[in-house]
C-alpha cells in the first residue's frame, strides 16, 4: 500500500507543477515534498515527473498515478469512516468565503452530506473578514476563508498568490488611476490591493463594489476595471492584467480552516478532514 502522505505530496506537485508551490500549499518544506515524491517513485519503480531547472511535468506514468492516488486516498477515507466508533451527528454552522463556494467546495460539501447524513449543516457565505468576526462572536462553528499572509490563526489548507485580473483586451495607461473592482470592507483582497497601490504610489478610483463574486466578475468582464483575486481561482472569462498596466504585486493569501473551541469535536473533525483532504488532492477550479 502506498503511503498516503507521499500520495498527497505527489498530488500537490501534480496540480501545481511546481515543488515550491506544492510545499507552500501543504505547509511543508520543499525538501520534504521532494523526498516524498522520490520515495513514491522508488516504490513504483517509475519516474512520475520530468523535471529541469525551469519546469516540472507529469510523465505518462505520473498521469496514471494521479487517478490511482485519488482512488487510494478516497478508499482510505471511506475505510476510516466505516470503522469509526459511531456515526457523526449534530448541528454545524459553517462559514465559507464567497470566492471558495463557487469553485471546488460544492463537491466537498455534497460528499460530506452524503457521508454524514446525521449532521445538520448550516452554510453562511460572506466576506472572509466578516466570517472571522462572526466566528469570534460565536455565530459560526467553523470557518473556511482567507487570512493575510503571515498571520498564524487557523489551520493552513493552501497558500496562493493574489493577482490582478481583467477582461481580455482591457487597456489601462501606466499613469492612469487604477479602476478598482472590489468587495467592500472588511475584504482581505481589497485591503491587500489598496495597500499595494498605496505603497507603489499608484492612484486609484473605485469602479465597482459588490458583496458577491458574481457581481465583481460581471463588472470586470464588462471592462469596468481590474480586481485582485486568487491565482488558482480565476473565474472563466478573466485573464491576468497585462504587464503594460504596471500594477504592483499583491503578495500572497492563505486559505485556512478555523473553528470555535466549544464546537462539537467529532463533527468539526469530520468536516475538517473533508476540506483538508480536498485541499491537498484537488486543485481549485479555474
Amino acid at each position: 500500500m502506498y503511503d498516503p502522505v507521499q500520495l498527497r505530496s505527489f498530488l500537490a506537485v501534480a496540480q501545481a507543477l511546481s515543488f515550491t508551490r506544492a510545499a507552500a500549499r501543504l505547509g511543508l518544506r520543499q525538501s520534504t515534498v521532494s523526498q516524498h515524491v522520490r520515495r513514491l517513485e522508488a516504490e513504483t519503480g517509475r519516474a512520475l515527473f520530468v523535471r529541469d531547472t525551469h519546469s516540472v511535468d507529469l510523465t505518462v506514468d505520473g498521469e496514471a498515478m494521479v487517478t490511482f492516488a485519488r482512488d487510494i486516498l478516497d478508499a482510505g477515507d471511506r475505510a476510516r469512516r466505516h470503522f469509526a466508533a459511531g456515526p457523526v451527528r449534530g448541528r454545524l454552522r459553517l462559514g465559507v468565503s464567497d470566492d471558495l463556494i463557487s469553485t471546488h467546495l460544492p463537491r466537498v460539501l455534497r460528499d460530506f452530506r452524503h457521508r454524514h447524513p446525521l449532521v445538520h449543516l448550516e452554510l453562511t457565505v460572506d466576506l472572509s473578514g466578516t466570517l472571522h468576526h462572526r466566528l469570534d462572536a460565536q455565530q459560526l462553528d467553523v470557518v473556511f476563508a482567507k487570512r493575510l499572509a503571515g498571520q498564524d490563526r487557523g489551520r493552513l489548507v493552501w497558500r496562493d498568490r493574489l493577482v490582478w485580473l481583467a477582461a481580455p483586451g482591457h487597456r489601462l495607461g501606466p499613469d492612469e488611476p487604477v479602476p478598482l473592482v472590489a468587495y467592500p470592507p472588511p475584504s482581505i483582497s481589497r485591503a491587500q490591493a489598496l495597500d499595494a497601490l498605496g505603497a507603489a504610489g499608484r492612484a486609484w478610483q473605485l469602479a465597482c463594489t459588490s458583496t458577491s463574486l458574481g457581481g465583481l466578475v460581471a463588472a470586470t468582464r464588462a471592462g469596468l476595471g481590474v480586481m485582485a483575486h486568487s491565482a488558482e481561482l480565476v473565474p472563466p472569462g478573466l485573464v491576468p492584467a497585462p504587464a503594460g498596466h504596471r500594477l504592483p504585486p499583491l503578495g500572497e493569501v492563505e486559505f485556512v480552516l478555523l473553528h470555535r473551541d466549544s464546537a462539537p469535536a467529532d463533527t468539526v473533525a469530520a468536516l475538517a478532514e473533508a476540506i483538508l483532504t480536498a485541499g491537498a488532492r484537488t486543485a481549485p477550479a479555474s
